[in-house]
């Protein structure tokens, strides 16, 4: 494995360029790797399509739900024990539903707002935005002069990862790992 830099234009003329330009200050062509990253959730990584099983920002999801119901139906169950009086034996069972159902749309006040990070959770970073990449695996200590072009030639979101490119092609490259973003 390798370092590489990666950086992404929107044109397939600017990424052109940037080959040429590679290859100009001595990057070796098998050693540059360029291609279209598809937009998050268009990888089709299942065979129904998608990236992934459970969305990163809806892992508490179940628990949360599942909390809320608990919480709801036993409050509600009690409440209905205590009109047994009034209602008869189906106080209690009535009770406890309607108050589950409550309880779990209650757990909805508690979930993450579209687009907010998690403390600590997987979209605390970017993801990796669309559009065309242009990756050069690095010889050893030679990563600045590597971003400095690429800055040079308007690339953006500059990111270093560690894989391997062999014959032009990012052998290892994962569309859904986090980039680590060079400031």
């Amino acid at each position: 494995m390798t370092t590489i830099i990666a950086g992404h234009f929107q044109l397939q003329e600017q990424v052109d360029g940037a080959r040429q330009a590679l290859q100009a200050e001595g990057y070796p062509d098998d050693r540059i790797s360029t291609f279209y990253v598809n937009q998050p959730g268009q990888h089709d990584m299942h065979a129904l399509g998608g990236d992934r099983t459970l969305s990163p920002g809806a892992k508490d999801s179940p628990e949360g739900l599942a909390k809320g119901a608990a919480t709801g139906g036993a409050i509600g169950a009690a409440i209905g024990a205590a009109t047994v009086p009034l209602t008869g034996p189906v106080g209690p069972v009535v009770g406890g539903l309607v108050g589950a159902h409550v309880g779990s749309l209650y757990s909805f006040s508690h979930m993450k707002e579209k687009g907010e990070p998690e403390a600590g959770g997987e979209n605390a970073i970017a993801p990796r935005k669309s559009g065309m990449l242009i990756a050069v695996a690095l010889p050893d200590g030679d990563e600045d002069r590597a971003v400095q072009l690429l800055r040079k030639l308007g690339a953006n979101d500059i990111e270093r990862a560690e894989g391997t490119i062999a014959g032009g092609d990012w052998k290892d490259f994962d569309p859904l790992s986090l980039p680590r973003r060079i400031g």
